[in-house]
């Protein structure tokens, strides 16, 4: 186990070199972030107002509802997984550009997604129908429910992890870009993702010691009994913890990009050691 976790942090590290080296990496899930809340806010509001507006109906109407809700719910699902899959995509292009070498930009990812938009619309249809038949198997079967879309949902997510680099290395549909993603995996890692495993911990344990921090800044703050002082905290906080979330989704992105171009050219790329991922990543057998 010491040695996994030797193996993730030094994976880890080699990902954060390639971060520090172009930091515009970090607009792509600030992007994604803005844009995924504005579009739950789009949601949510006409979804809240619908609710109060047939709150306490009964019968025909009830259920009229329910179908309506599930079809909000999709239309939710779709319109976040386009957002995420999308600026994924333009981060694991500019990654990829950036781990053979080539001068990359923000521009240039963002037009790279653009360019693959029609496959990434056509991802983003098939995990949303994923997720909303996880969703009913949940509600619908209880706790099995619960369990047995835990598992089917690992299983998908496993499939899946090397889509969005597949997507923004080569032009081809979903489907083909889940058969591609598919067959990488089980080429070459099977389930033995330690290094993604470790930025989880990793970034969970950093998470969790930020929290601390920041709620001792913040009932310092209320100590204080300044407004100054209070709305300073919560500045620091918000940054901080937003900050953190950053660096995780742009180390994922290049962590995934840098995979992806060892699995299809057997390259690694700036910053990468080929030794290093031999070892954490041994084939199937």
């Amino acid at each position: 186990m010491a040695g996994r976790f030797s193996r993730s942090w030094s994976l880890m590290k080699a990902s954060a070199a390639v971060l520090r080296s172009d930091k515009s990496l970090l607009m792509f899930p600030l992007a994604s972030s803005i844009c995924c809340l504005l579009v739950a806010a789009s949601f949510l509001i006409p979804i809240g107002f619908a609710f109060a507006a047939t709150h306490g109906e009964v019968g025909p109407h009830e259920r009229a509802f329910s179908a309506g809700g599930y079809l909000a719910l999709f239309l939710f699902y779709l319109a976040q997984y386009f957002v995420i899959i999308f600026f994924n995509t333009a981060l694991a292009g500019a990654a990829l550009m950036r781990l053979r070498g080539e001068p990359t930009s923000f521009a240039a990812g963002f037009a790279l997604a653009r360019a693959r938009i029609v496959n990434i619309f056509g991802y983003a249809l098939i995990a949303a129908t994923v997720g909303l038949l996880l969703r009913a198997l949940q509600e619908r079967l209880g706790l099995i429910g619960r369990l047995v879309a835990g598992f089917l949902g690992l299983a998908w997510t496993v499939a899946t992890f090397l889509v969005v680099p597949v997507l923004a290395s080569q032009d081809v549909g979903p489907t083909e870009a889940i058969k591609r993603s598919t067959e990488l995996l089980k080429r070459t890692w099977g389930e033995n993702i330690i290094g993604n495993a470790g930025l989880g911990v990793v970034f969970g344990l950093l998470m969790f010691l930020a929290m601390i921090v920041c709620f001792g800044l913040i009932v310092g703050a209320f100590a204080t009994q300044s407004i100054a002082a209070i709305v300073v905290a919560f500045a620091v906080v918000a940054v901080s913890l937003t900050l953190i979330g950053l660096v995780q989704a742009s180390l994922q992105g290049i962590y995934a990009a840098a995979l992806y171009r060892y699995a299809e050219e057997g390259q690694v790329g700036y910053g990468f050691d080929q030794a290093m991922l031999e070892q954490a990543f041994k084939p199937k057998k």
